[in-house]
């Protein structure tokens, strides 16, 4: 099974403290997440190490999950580690710098199944990688809104 590896990053006029709770806060996420995802804690909300949540996709029909857990917490950096239709990490770190925060978002994977490894290759891994862009570009217009 390979893994694979979407990575990608953005400057943002903004502090990393405001980037990072961007990462943190549960209604910030949402404002900058896929519409069709949705973040749903299991227990009490919280990006600290062993911290649980639940990616799910909100299709028509089915709502494909993703278990995820935060294995990786130091100040500026998060990386939540996810088990489902994809198994693999997805680490963002945001790097202080003169002109604001670089914040970088890397997303290793492997798809478990081979008929969904195949969907995914044939129908979906592009279409990822422009939403995770997108997600960088909403991410950036939050937290440059809470830098006002």
């Amino acid at each position: 099974m390979e893994s694979q590896t979407f990575s990608q990053s953005i400057q943002i006029r903004a502090s990393a403290t405001l980037v990072e709770r961007c990462l943190t806060d549960l209604e910030l996420m949402h404002r900058w997440l896929n519409p069709a995802l949705r973040c749903k804690p299991v227990g009490r909300w919280s990006t600290e190490l062993g911290s649980q949540s639940r990616f799910v996709i909100q299709l028509p029909l089915l709502q494909p999950s993703l278990s995820s857990v935060v294995v990786e917490r130091e100040p500026g950096l998060i990386v939540w580690q996810f088990e489902g239709f994809f198994q693999g990490r997805d680490r963002w770190e945001c790097q202080p710098n003169s002109t604001g925060t670089l914040l970088l978002n890397q997303f290793d994977f492997t798809v478990p199944n081979p008929i969904v490894r195949f969907g995914f290759r044939t129908f979906a891994a592009s279409w990822t990688q422009a939403d995770m862009q997108m997600q960088l570009q909403r991410l950036k217009r939050v937290a440059e809104s809470l830098q006002s």
